[in-house]
């Protein structure tokens, strides 16, 4: 099951006490960004987060589910209704997330 563009949107609201929130749509799922590096996303209308020491650390309950069929165990985020909590969560996590992959340039032909 996809995700729908309106849980999307309800996602993003609360995350909207971050500067440099981002998304990119990715067969019918939502991965998102902060400030560059990707911190989690939206799977079948749930927002799993990867599982980083803070993360772990500041969810000590949370469940791990799979983002799809195939991916690694992501952290659920199960109290999404608490926007100083997930500020807090995905500032705290931003440091321990690899730096986004820099993309490769094609050598021109001449």
């Amino acid at each position: 099951m996809a995700s729908t563009r309106d849980y999307l949107e309800y996602v993003l609201d609360q995350l909207s006490l971050l500067d440099n929130i981002s998304y990119r749509a990715m067969m019918g799922e939502y991965i998102i960004y902060l400030r560059g590096k990707a911190v989690g996303g939206v799977y079948d209308n749930r927002f799993l987060v990867k599982p980083v020491k803070v993360a772990l650390e500041l969810m000590p309950y949370a469940e791990m589910e799979l983002p799809y069929e195939g991916g690694k165990e992501m952290l659920l985020v199960d109290n999404i209704e608490d926007k100083v909590f997930l500020k807090e969560l995905l500032e705290a996590m931003y440091d321990e997330l690899p730096a986004p992959k820099q993309k490769r340039k094609r050598a021109k032909n001449g």
